[in-house]
């Protein structure tokens, strides 16, 4: 993604009781240097080995990121103790994370964290906010359903119900002639839309695609689009051609809209979309669930019927229906 939002815990020594007054007061001078961009500000709430560990030449590259990616820090919650640290949310205009800060017998920050913020609650079963499928015409489901026989994403928790969508010919190819090159591939540059109404919480561009058959694992998504449809309900939709994307991260989106054309970027070994629910904003920290979609003509053993609602499975031939 465009900038992960953690960084890990530095000098982490500290005796003695906590009292999370100091860590609210520190957090809310600490919030207001970032804000503002003040370096000198916030090298003059850390302690020297944190200065050291995190100097103004680092310090500023890595809250300016969050900040690009999230907003301004618009309210720093009640904190709460977690050992010799307190933690506390930060609410920004786009998001929230969670602030844990470690604190010296001056005030001063001897460790810091931001991560994302705990869940509250079970993860969800599946969709709740109704969606439309992520593209128009017919696409072959390749992987996608509930059993590690029809979907090998099941292991991986953020992608437990991930789909990945070609488009085929009545024979199942992908691809017409010998496949070699990524115009040759059905799917290969068709519009991807938005499943729902929602906000762009990230966009990643300018992966170079992979040709057929080369796979790029350093940079698993490839070009990348992730929704925020719900407080815990987010589609990630990957692999997608480089400058094709169309939307921005903080963009208002609505259902059906274009936000790029189908690449094959990424971990991709050919043009594909990869979609997925999850219920984070950061894909590593999500946990995965299933997508349901309204109105969707479903084609399987060749029998064809309409679904007020599915959710598909592989070897599905899927298309929506206005």
């Amino acid at each position: 993604m465009t900038r992960t939002a953690s960084i890990a815990a530095l000098a982490l020594v500290l005796a003695g009781p906590l009292e999370t007054d100091r860590h609210a007061r520190v957090a809310e001078k600490l919030a207001s240097a970032i804000n503002a961009d003040d370096q000198e500000a916030i090298q003059a709430l850390f302690a020297p080995p944190m200065q050291d560990a995190l100097p103004a030449e680092k310090a500023g590259p890595f809250f300016r990121g969050i900040l690009r990616e999230h907003g301004k820090i618009a309210k720093v919650g009640a904190p709460r103790g977690e050992g010799a640290a307190g933690r506390m949310p930060l609410i920004f205009e786009r998001g929230k994370l969670d602030l844990r800060l470690v604190l010296d017998d001056a005030d001063r920050i001897t460790g810091l964290e931001v991560v994302p913020p705990e869940k509250d609650g079970p993860v969800p079963e599946r969709s709740s906010v109704p969606m439309r499928l992520p593209f128009e015409g017919e696409w072959l489901v390749f992987w996608g359903g509930a059993t590690e026989e029809e979907n090998y994403h099941v292991k991986t928790r953020s992608q437990r119900r991930a789909l990945d969508l070609v488009i085929a010919d009545e024979k199942g190819k992908s691809h017409r002639g010998d496949g070699k090159r990524n115009e040759d591939y059905y799917g290969y540059s068709k519009e991807i839309l938005a499943p729902a109404d929602g906000t762009v919480v990230t966009v990643i561009d300018g992966v170079p695609e992979n040709e057929p058959g080369s796979m790029n694992p350093f940079s698993a998504v490839g070009n990348c689009v992730i929704l925020r449809h719900a407080e815990r309900e987010h589609s990630v939709l990957a692999h997608l051609q480089p400058g094709s994307i169309k939307v921005k991260a903080g963009q208002k989106v609505k259902r059906g809209q274009v936000l790029g054309r189908c690449g094959n970027s990424g971990n991709s070994s050919e043009p594909h979309l990869h979609f997925h629910l999850q219920d984070a904003a950061v894909l590593q920290d999500g946990t995965g669930f299933a997508p349901f979609f309204q109105a969707v003509q479903v084609t399987r053993d060749g029998k064809t019927g309409l679904k007020v609602e599915h959710s598909p499975r592989r070897g599905e031939r899927v298309r929506a229906v206005r």
